[in-house]
């Protein structure tokens, strides 16, 4: 579709008062071309949730585990083009674009995530695309173009899930193909260049054949300005698209085989440098190269040392699949194979200023083949039974660069620096588990599972600098190798009540695990002597009520829960050798902490005849260190800082959301949908070492979207707005203290606004 004639189709609907997402956590899928009379009535009640949280399909409101599920509509509701769309709409959870990259995200589900962005880094939080592991956050961006829905459970995933983690997991499922043919094609365009497409088709293609491709491609031209050159930065260039061959001859047979790609090409993805940066010239001794006006606001205007042809690419692509077998009435057998290949390439202003202080390459290549095995029992009444074999092999190895020709200096003469890495990690993953669902009297059901999980890695890295003159004779390679197992029982257990066919309790404990590694930011001898961390673990105990009105009107999701959480993995940034000439680049990976978190989440949601619907999620998060052991602590160090760990990254005190919408019903069956969503963060800090520049305090952000729907369902005008108020916030940050003094903070979009239009057949 021209431009033009998109213009004219959006033009319909510009004026209408607009509106923001309602999490409603409708039923599963996208209906394509469902009538408009269909979905109104729709919106006259609360559609059940099915979810798969337990590696089977049940109601969301009969599952004791907290979980929130959104189908592919209510994506849409909230205005997200990706997976981090859905950050302010689950309690206690940070999703974001993550720490420079422009494919990567960071999560922090209940203060547990990962807290450095590097590819030797294992993720806190699990991510699943149909059921398959992704092991890098790199990548994890995930573009949403044929979502059936998202799930995301919180609290340890120690159990059923392919990969042990101890924050909890966010699980993407595409549609399948079926036996009617549907499909749409979609386009939209918006303020900073956005320029947007998507497509699916599916049906059936005879005999027990079906197939689906589903595409997207979405560009920008970036919201953040370089000053010096007027080049555009953290823009978009992503293209996606996903086949799936499907053969289902009988109810005791099904096999999807799904192929993706994912393409994205775009420039640097700039922050801002909120502290002094530093030089240290070896004759005058400290010197700022940069200090930043206090309390000014960020004005997305960025300067960088790199060039404009130097960017951020990737490639990600995949093969699955998935066999399910029926053995007999109580017995099914289900295989999911996978193949993924990850190519990342990528330049990061770590500094986010126009000298060489914090400038690095990025280029790994990533392969990770899974196999999973479930078979699933279910005696038809009061018992139903999981058990499973996983295996997983990856190989991470990268080249990387460091260029900091200003970080040093001799009386005022620049000293050329570089620092080249080539590392290779393999990790092999072997794990067993089961888990039983015991309804041992009526209306009580126990359920219990154990995992044993055994992690290996192999880890090989070498290290060499390249000084200018006149330091050439320092010159240095430093190299180590890892190679370590590390096993874990993790079990799970919970106890439920359904009081009455609305409301059911449940109380629960389950653990976690996240194996330990090797620190791929090791860069001096001394350094690799300390190299290996611990793995981490945490028990969390949660209390749970889910209730539902009988008349579908009304639903509240309630749940407390504390956490233990021992041997953190902490990556700090200390000085190690001050007074030498070079006092900078370390950056150790400690297990100095133990937390506690205890904190209350609720969900709620209420429609009315008159087609108007209300959602609220709040949640309140008291996470705190028991103790860190940090020299840097100690009054004695000359590095003491007392307040370096006051508060846990990622983890503020209170998130919440409210929502509205309200259908509008045209006298002609079509039907005009408004609505708006509020949502509210409090302060958040946003890096392992506490310092106020790498804070955000609290903000709030306003959405606004509005629909129009033909009456047979086939057209759709979308437009809405995004950070109505234009509010300037912190969303991630870089701490590399001990490097010219570096602390660069990301923020979020300015306010934007889009316009789509879509046809449905």
């Amino acid at each position: 579709m021209k431009r033009t004639h998109l213009s004219s189709a959006i033009g319909l609907v510009l004026g209408l008062v607009l509106v923001a997402p309602l999490q409603a956590q409708q039923a599963n899928g996208d209906a394509g071309a469902k009538t408009t009379a269909a979905k109104q009535a729709d919106a006259k009640q609360l559609q059940e949730v099915t979810v798969s949280a337990r590696r089977r399909d049940e109601s969301l409101e009969k599952v004791p585990v907290a979980i929130t599920a959104f189908s592919g509509e209510d994506m849409k509701d909230l205005q997200a083009n990706s997976i981090d769309g859905l950050q302010g709409a689950v309690p206690n959870m940070n999703i974001v674009q993550g720490r420079g990259s422009s494919s990567a995200v960071n999560i922090f589900i209940r203060g547990i995530g990962q807290p450095d962005a590097l590819q030797t880094f294992d993720p806190g939080v699990g991510m699943y695309v149909d059921d398959v592991y992704y092991s890098r956050i790199q990548g994890g961006l995930i573009n949403l173009f044929d979502v059936e829905r998202v799930e995301v459970l919180r609290g340890p995933q120690g159990t059923l899930y392919g990969k042990n983690s101890t924050g909890g997991a966010v699980k993407v499922v595409t549609k399948n193909p079926g036996d009617t043919t549907e499909g749409s094609v979609e386009a939209g365009f918006g303020n900073y260049g956005r320029r947007e497409g998507k497509f699916y088709l599916g049906g059936p293609l005879g005999g027990a054949w079906s197939a689906s491709i589903a595409g997207g491609i979405t560009q920008t031209d970036g919201y953040v300005t370089d000053p010096s050159t007027g080049h555009k930065y953290n823009d978009e260039d992503s293209k996606s698209v996903r086949g799936k061959l499907r053969y289902h001859p009988s109810e005791n047979f099904d096999a999807v085989l799904s192929l993706d790609y994912t393409k994205q090409d775009t420039g640097l993805t700039l922050g801002q440098p909120v502290s002094t940066l530093k030089r240290t010239d070896l004759v005058f001794g400290s010197v700022a190269l940069y200090t930043p006006t206090p309390d000014q606001k960020y004005d997305f205007k960025t300067r960088t040392s790199f060039s404009p042809d130097k960017g951020q690419q990737l490639e990600h692509k995949g093969a699955a699949l998935s066999l399910d077998w029926k053995l007999s009435e109580q017995w099914n057998l289900k295989s999911i194979s996978a193949f993924r290949k990850l190519d990342s390439d990528s330049y990061i202003d770590i500094d986010a200023s126009q000298f060489e202080l914090g400038d690095v390459l990025v280029d790994f290549h990533q392969k990770q083949a899974s196999q999973e095995l479930q078979l699933q029992y279910d005696n038809g009444s009061n018992l139903q039974a999981v058990y499973g074999l996983y295996y997983l092999r990856e190989t991470v190895p990268s080249h990387q660069e460091a260029y900091a020709d200003d970080l040093f200096a001799l009386a005022g003469t620049p000293i050329t620096f570089l620092r080249t890495i080539d590392d290779d990690l393999t990790t092999t993953t072997y794990a067993g588990f089961a888990h039983m669902n015991w309804q041992f009297v009526p209306s009580w059901t126990l359920a219990a599972g154990v995992r044993y999980s055994s992690d290996h890695k192999d880890y090989d890295r070498t290290t060499s600098t390249f000084w200018g003159q006149p330091f050439t004779a320092i010159n240095e390679t430093v190299a180590f190798t890892g190679d370590k197992r590390w096993n874990a029982w993790t079990p799970t257990i919970s106890l439920q009540k359904q009081f009455n066919p609305q409301t059911m309790g449940y109380v629960s404990a389950s653990r976690g695990f996240k194996s330990g590694g090797f620190n791929g930011r090791a860069n001096s001898t001394a350094e690799t002597r300390t190299a290996e961390y611990n793995p981490e673990y945490v028990w969390t105990y949660e209390l749970g009520l889910k209730w539902r009105s009988a008349d579908n009107k009304l639903q509240a999701n309630l749940a407390a829960f504390h956490s233990d959480y021992t041997d953190f993995q902490a990556r700090v940034s200390e000085v190690q050798n001050p007074g030498s000439i070079t006092p900078t680049f370390a950056f150790p990976v400690i297990n100095a902490a133990k937390l506690k978190m205890d904190g209350v989440e609720f969900e709620g949601a209420a429609v009315f005849d008159d087609g108007t619907r209300l959602s609220a999620q709040v949640g309140y998060l008291d996470a705190r260190y028991a103790k860190f052991v940090d020299h840097r602590l100690d009054p004695s160090d000359p590095l003491y800082n007392p307040r370096l760990h006051d508060h846990v990254p990622f983890s503020p005190s209170w998130t919440s959301r409210v929502a509205a919408t309200h259908v509008f019903n045209l006298g002609s069956g079509s039907a005009i949908t408004v609505g708006a969503d509020w949502s509210y963060r409090s302060e958040t800090w946003l890096s392992v070492d506490n310092y106020d520049a790498l804070s955000q305090k609290a903000y709030s952000v306003t959405g606004l979207f509005g629909i129009y729907d033909s009456a047979d369902g086939h057209w759709q005008f979308r437009t809405g707005v995004r950070n109505l108020g234009d509010k300037v916030y912190k969303t991630d940050g870089q701490e590399f203290s001990s490097v010219g003094n570096i602390r660069t903070a990301y923020y979020g979009m300015p306010r934007n606004w889009y316009a789509n239009v879509r046809y449905n057949f």
